[in-house]
Order: C-alpha cells, then sequence, then structure tokens
C-alpha cells in the first residue's frame, strides 16, 4: 500500500469510528466532529457544560473505542488540592538522594498518549504551570531539563469556564471550547436505549461493535498528511488548501470576532484556528477548505458567557 492509500484507508478508518462513537450518543454529532478534528490536529479539545451531560462518557468510549493500552492514557479529576504527583508522578527519592529532581512519571500524564483531565481549571498554580509546557510545548521538566512528552490527544471538561486572570493562559491552550447541554425531552426515549446500552456492554465487557475501525495510528497518519500539506504550503507560499476567497472570508470573520465582538483572538490562537480548518477539510472531505468549515468557529468563546454568546451569533456572520 503505497502512501496515498494509507492516507485514505486511515481517512476511512477515522470517519468509521467517529459514526460509531456517534451512534452511542443522542444528539452529541457536534460534539463527536470537534474530537475527530482535535485529534487529527493534536489540539486539546475543552468540553463545557453542566454535570450529567455526558462529557466525561464521550471521551471514556473514544478511549475504549480506539483501544490503547492502559499505560498510554491518562485520565484524572482535578480540585484545587491534587498534588503535582499525582498527574506528573512521585518524586524518585534515590535520584533525589543524589541531588536530582526527577518524577517517576510510569502511568501518568508524562507518558500518556490521550489523556483526559476534568475539572481542569480546579488545578492549582503548580499544576497549571506544567500544564502550558505540555499543552503547548509537549515537554516536560526533569531536574531542570526539558524531556519531550508522547501526548498526542487531549480532552478536558468543566462545568463551567471561571473568569480568573490566572487561568486566561490555560484557557488560551484550548482554541475550541465545545459546549454540551442537556438532551431535549423529546429525545429521552432515545437516551435512555443507548445510555442502558452502553451500561451493558460496558457491565458485560462487550464491544457494540463488530470490529474495531481506528487506532491512534490513523489519527497520527492524518496528523502527518496535514503537516505535510503545510510543508508544501511554505515552499510554495500559497495554501493549496485553503483558496483564496475562503482565505479571505476567514479573516473577515476573524475580525467581526475581534473588533464587533470584542472578543480576544490571540496569534498563537490565530494560527491554531487555521490549523483546525485544515483539519475538519481533511476529515470531512479530504481536500480543501470550504465555507461550511467556517461554522467550527462558533467554539471561539473564551469563558463560559462567550461560548453561549457566539453559538447564537456567530451563524448569523456565516449565514
Amino acid at each position: 500500500m503505497n502512501e496515498s492509500e494509507d492516507i485514505n484507508q486511515s481517512l476511512r478508518n477515522v470517519r468509521e469510528f467517529a459514526r460509531n462513537l456517534r451512534s452511542l450518543f443522542v444528539g452529541r454529532e457536534r460534539q463527536v466532529e470537534m474530537m475527530m478534528v482535535s485529534a487529527i490536529a493534536q489540539e486539546p479539545l475543552l468540553f463545557v457544560g453542566p454535570p450529567g451531560t455526558g462529557k466525561s462518557e464521550l471521551i471514556t468510549q473514544f478511549r475504549s473505542l480506539i483501544k490503547l493500552p492502559d499505560e498510554e492514557y491518562f485520565e484524572y479529576t482535578l480540585t484545587k488540592f491534587t498534588e503535582p504527583g499525582e498527574i506528573l508522578g512521585p518524586l524518585d527519592l534515590n535520584k533525589m538522594k543524589q541531588g536530582e529532581f526527577f518524577r517517576k512519571t510510569e502511568g501518568k500524564l508524562p507518558q500518556a498518549k490521550l489523556a483526559f483531565l476534568d475539572e481542569v481549571f480546579k488545578a492549582n498554580s503548580a499544576i497549571l504551570n506544567t500544564l502550558l509546557s505540555i499543552l503547548n510545548e509537549r515537554k516536560f521538566y526533569q531536574d531542570g531539563r526539558p524531556v519531550a512528552v508522547p501526548l498526542k490527544i487531549l480532552f478536558a471538561a468543566t462545568n463551567n469556564i471561571p473568569v480568573q486572570s490566572e487561568l486566561e493562559a490555560l484557557k488560551d491552550r484550548f482554541v475550541f471550547k465545545v459546549k454540551v447541554n442537556p438532551v431535549p425531552e423529546e429525545l429521552w426515549d432515545d437516551l435512555l436505549l443507548k445510555g442502558i446500552g452502553n451500561d451493558v456492554s460496558r457491565y458485560f465487557k462487550q464491544s457494540r461493535f463488530v470490529q474495531d475501525v481506528a487506532s491512534l495510528n490513523d489519527f497520527l497518519v492524518l496528523y502527518k498528511t496535514l503537516q505535510n500539506s503545510f510543508r508544501a504550503y511554505l515552499e510554495e507560499g500559497e495554501d493549496p488548501y485553503f483558496a483564496q476567497s475562503e482565505y479571505l472570508e476567514f479573516k473577515r470573520i476573524i475580525k467581526h470576532i475581534k473588533h464587533e465582538y470584542e472578543l480576544g483572538v490571540s496569534d498563537r490562537k490565530l494560527i491554531k484556528i487555521y490549523k483546525m480548518l485544515r483539519a475538519r477539510a481533511l476529515f470531512v472531505r479530504g481536500g480543501a477548505v470550504e465555507r461550511e468549515d467556517f461554522q467550527i468557529l462558533t467554539h471561539l468563546g473564551n469563558d463560559s458567557e462567550e461560548v453561549e454568546f457566539l453559538e447564537k451569533t456567530l451563524p448569523e456572520i456565516l449565514a
């Protein structure tokens, strides 16, 4: 199988993976799509919603379907009392006796390829500073020296996004924050059926599907595809997957968000938005960005109020 066939096969696998994941939930199509886009782009994704709306279940089922070994997955619910050792690993006492500050990271976040952090904004400052390095630079410090981490996909969840200045940097790391609302009453029958089905399959340790369709490697293949296309863009000076007309429209929308709505879009976030738009275009059609891809910009809010505001208002701009 040549490289082009590998890419097409991985696209088929990831799309089937998304269909399987959607089938386990009611009214979570947008959330599943954003999980796929974020996983392809290797950018963290934040779910925002009240307790009991299935934020954790979405991520748990993603992990179950991708069949990742236990040692490559890490999840934790953070509180203000969470100690760094619970996330990063305990201190290596033997090395401390030698005057070295190392942590035993086996089974902890620095060795995970897929991670889920619940109530991520409740972490204390010691953990927040480390998270910033892991999320943005994919590195972790051992005895003052940076060590690369294997993290590829990170999902996080919160009931609401607090408005606190010390959290601004962490909030900016999550380019998109996706709202998860309760299932409407008219869909309760489907909700009960699928919820009970998920419980039964978990109890009996049975898959809801005949065969596994995607692995982490499929997402890595698509990430490499994305990076190769960006390299071609840099060499040629023009992105063949982002037509000039769409590019101008993209800039118009971002300017509107910044100046008319007065919502913050940092330089770092602007770059990542571009990357995520290209990732969605790759996932949906395997090619160029189209106007419909801009719908993911409705998730650009920086706090709970902005998330709600953009979900209601931005479709008017897109229309």
